[in-house]
């Protein structure tokens, strides 16, 4: 077979270090793509012109903590006022607790760099045993029997579950987002994939969920066979909940009934509930499905258009081994996907779901914050240039306990109650000019209102509020229900996450290189730079179960050297450099910590911990490096050890499978591998 050559991809905006191979099968070229939305909406400079507790609530076998990565669920007993106070004391450096630790340099080493007294290795890698009687992974002669039993590609979200009754025993769940076929297979011909390449790509995406054992002396994690271990695939059932279940525009030939989905795709982050399930988004899911051009009916290609969808065959060919693929013989496959996914990691027999009601989009991740009365609310960003934020808040309360019925209950929380979208006013609105420039009162912030979109009821039927759409419609095609009540476009927000401490909320904004170029929506005060290739991270102090929000931006991110960055006030000859924030984590000691990827600085993407309170808020540290190509995914930050999921080492555009850039974390000749990696402080704990 030969080889497709790598210079053939489509080249991004040339401003990230992520290689076009990566964006290219990540998500589908996006970024070289034309905007999806190409709504005349507002952006609000316009606009400013014109406890629950914690006891019972955690279950496993009735476990009692939950550690919890990108996406903590872990909130709920905030001041729901979004007061409050971090406590800890300071390191022998000054440093705030939790952030004493010297800073990695920037590099570009193909190793994962650590602080000086900081040590590391491997949890697992793609191909590992997850089920008993999985076959040793054989590069060479992968098949999708095999896959199925084995870690997936290109980990992301991660999540640590304990297990009650096995001290420092946990379940380790974590997200397989996408496959890079010309890193997996030797050989590979992008234009004629094989069958079995085909199947072995399906079962390398989904989900793993594998028993761990730590060791009391060290910070490592050891995969062990247990009755949780599982592997959920591009080809597991779901079940479909809220208003689009059974609607027409879920229908298809293999499923009449629209409620049943085989599989999930493009799964990136996600969070970990109070209850003890896990939540995945249902990323860049348009660039599975081809044949778009072939849609005739302007309605239906407006549609498809509005969510990235596009062009004749697909990257991967898929369409050529399952026509649920090729939307010119089932053209509703596609609204099968971009839902918030909900893994039950207690049940491995249990069916995942897909809740519509949280609505549609490219859902970066789903975190949860409960607040005092129990009241359930999930945060959500859609990742595209110019697209929104979200948030759904769910009509029942969360129960305590880990009762059947209070598992059974908790378990439909997201399936009533109300879909929000955020629209943003600046204070110095009249100031912003897409330098980046601080306004004259020192602080880039703003007040702002969600916009109820789409009301599901008790009976899971839902309500439209948004004139000229069904609710099936909103819950479907929700990027349209957001243009049409002028939701803010913002600059790719991915993850959120609520501080178990102060219960204010923190967004990832990862950059939009788009921003007030070619006639695009100009800078506005939350996102303050045109051409903005390193991104920002804003802090919101939200009426939770409410519709107004106050918020700032704590980082505009990029080189400290450079005028349009910001720290939250903190000096910044004192920081790290910092680029493309992605994913989000809470330490023990309130600090939030942010994982990159695809810095635009030219080195390796990392982990930072960022101060949030007192006079080093804003003092960012970058904490470890991952390997040359790679990207830094779902952070886990606690007081025993930090893991980290490391993303496609080693995709460059002038590697592949046949001539590898990177032989991490094996060493040697070996290929390149998506890994875990647990690191930890020798004879202490992290940061302190």
């Amino acid at each position: 077979m030969s080889l497709k050559p790598l210079a053939l991809f489509v080249k991004h905006d040339g401003v990230s270090s992520r290689a076009s191979v990566t964006c290219q099968y990540k998500c589908g070229n996006a970024c070289s793509h034309d905007v999806p939305n190409t709504s005349p909406g507002e952006y609000f400079r316009d606009i400013a012109r014109t406890a629950l507790s914690r006891r019972g609530m955690l279950r496993g076998t009735g476990m009692a903590v939950l550690a919890v990565g990108a996406g903590s669920a872990l909130v709920a007993c905030s001041d729901d006022s979004g007061n409050g106070s971090v406590s800890g004391t300071g390191g022998s450096d000054g440093a705030p607790a939790g952030t004493n630790f010297d800073a990695v340099a920037p590099n570009t080493e193909d190793t994962l760099v650590v602080p000086d007294g900081y040590e590391q290795a491997v949890v697992i890698r793609w191909g590992d045993p997850v089920l008993p009687g999985a076959p040793a992974f054989d590069f060479d002669n992968q098949t999708a029997q095999a896959q199925a039993q084995q870690f997936g590609f290109n980990n992301d979200f991660a999540g640590l579950l304990p297990v009650e009754g096995q001290p420092n025993t946990f379940l380790l769940v974590v997200n397989h987002e996408y496959t890079t076929e010309p890193f997996m297979f030797t050989g590979y011909d992008a234009e004629n994939p094989s069958p079995e390449q085909f199947q072995t790509a399906l079962a390398a995406h989904g989900l793993s969920v594998v028993q761990v054992k730590g060791e009391s002396a060290s910070g490592t994690l050891t995969p062990e066979f247990g009755p949780y271990n599982r592997r959920i695939t591009a080809t597991t059932e779901f079940v479909v909940t809220g208003p689009a279940a059974g609607s027409d525009f879920l229908k298809t030939s293999a499923d009449p009934t629209g409620t049943k989905v085989l599989g999930t795709l493009n799964n990136c982050s996600g969070g970990v509930t109070p209850w003890g399930t896990v939540l995945s988004g249902e990323e860049n899911f348009n660039q599975y499905f081809a044949n778009a051009e072939l849609v005739t009916d302007p309605v239906v290609a407006a549609r498809l258009k509005r969510y990235g969808v596009e062009g004749a065959a697909s990257e991967r060919k898929w369409e050529r081994f399952d026509k649920r693929f090729d939307l010119a013989q089932e053209p509703n496959e596609v609204n099968r996907f971009g839902y918030v996914v909900e893994v039950d990691p207690w049940d491995a027999t249990s069916a995942p779901v897909k809740h519509t009601a949280l609505g549609r989009f490219k859902h970066e991740a789903a975190t949860i914050h409960v607040t005092d009365d129990g009241t359930v609310v999930a945060y959500s960003g859609d990742d595209e240039r110019f697209d929104y934020m979200y948030k759904f808040v769910s009509s029942r309360k969360a129960m305590d306990g880990s009762s059947q019925a209070a598992v059974r209950h908790n378990m439909t929380l997201l399936d009533a109650g109300t879909l929000y979208v955020a629209k943003f006013s600046g204070n110095s609105a009249d100031q912003i000019d897409g330098s980046g420039t601080l306004p004259s009162s020192g602080t880039f912030d703003g007040t702002g209102e969600w916009i109820p979109l789409l009301r599901t009821g008790e009976d899971g039927k839902g309500e439209s509020l948004v004139d000229g759409m069904s609710a099936e419609e909103v819950a479907v095609f929700t990027r349209q229900a957001g243009d049409k009540v002028g939701a803010t476009k913002m600059d790719r927000p991915e993850d959120f996450e609520p501080s178990p401490t102060t219960g204010k909320v923190y967004v990832a904004l990862t950059n939009n290189t788009k921003r007030g170029v070619d006639g695009a929506a100009a800078a506005d005060e939350a996102n303050p730079r045109n051409n903005n290739k390193n991104g920002q991270v804003l802090e919101l102090t939200d009426d939770h179960a409410g519709t107004a929000f106050t918020w700032n931006l704590l980082l505009v991110c990029g080189d400290p050297k450079e005028a349009d960055t910001y720290f939250g006030g903190f000096d910044k000859d004192s920081v790290s450099p910092i680029s493309c924030p992605d994913n989000l984590a809470f330490d023990p000691h309130g600090n939030l910590w942010i994982s990159t990827d695809g810095n635009a600085l030219k080195s390796n993407d990392g982990l930072f911990s960022v101060v949030l309170d007192g006079p080093n808020r804003g003092e960012t540290k970058q904490f470890l490096t991952v390997p040359k190509g790679a990207e830094t995914c779902g952070p886990i930050v606690g007081e025993e050890r930090v893991t980290v999921c490391v993303q496609h080492p080693g995709e460059l555009d002038d590697a592949s499978a046949d001539n590898p850039a990177s032989h991490w974390p094996d060493g040697g000749d070996a290929q390149p591998r998506p890994a875990v990696v647990a690191v930890w402080k020798s004879g202490g704990r992290i940061g302190v």
